[in-house]
């Protein structure tokens, strides 16, 4: 049980301000977390970039206080990685591969083939409106976000991209979704389903 006590020991740490905390539990168990999702894709990249956006998911979900898994940590993140696994199998192949988003989920209107012309019209405005906000972020988190979604590079390209480690990229992203979700209710931009 000491282990699973020095987990939730660590989600309080973070939850109270200790990035460090974050970077022990994400090392204690990315072995376990990546061999599990690799398993079922069957993809380096494809892996990374699951792995990657269970992490944004975990702390997403740490920083608005809503993990109450008491010292069951690794299984509730090994259920967001199995998710995210479903949902990029579910995906259209050709859609930016984006996930961990919660609710935000602009991105996958993006592409969708099967569209008729009305609805590419608007859902090609709404990518114009986007990234038109996109524009108005703050540099290092536009970078980011660009690199990730219109780009698709893996976080651990970004960081080595950037010069920044993993886990700033991984919070630049983060915040670039807060900002990003901000302007778009300040804008009232509908995003159609």
């Amino acid at each position: 049980m000491g282990n699973l006590q020095q987990d939730s020991e660590l989600v309080k740490e973070y939850i109270k301000g200790n990035e460090y905390a974050l970077e022990v539990l994400i090392d204690r168990h990315n072995q376990r977390v990546f061999s599990f999702i690799f398993s079922k894709v069957m993809d380096k990249d494809v892996a990374d970039d699951i792995f990657q956006d269970t992490f944004i998911k975990v702390i997403n979900t740490l920083k608005k206080g809503k993990y109450n898994e008491e010292g069951k940590f690794l299984p509730w993140v090994m259920r967001i990685a199995h998710n995210l696994v479903i949902d990029h199998f579910r995906r259209n192949k050709r859609m930016p591969k984006f996930e961990g988003s919660d609710d935000f989920n602009i991105f996958s209107v993006i592409g969708d083939s099967s569209l008729n012309v009305e609805n590419q019209i608007i859902k090609d405005q709404v990518d114009t409106d986007v990234r038109k906000l996109i524009d108005e972020l703050p540099d290092d988190q536009r970078e980011v976000l660009i690199m990730r979604i219109y780009k698709n590079m893996s976080f651990k390209e970004i960081s080595e991209t950037t010069g920044v480690s993993i886990n700033t990229a991984l919070g630049r992203m983060r915040y670039a979704l807060i900002n990003l979700r901000k302007l778009i209710e300040k804008n009232n931009i509908v995003l159609v389903n």
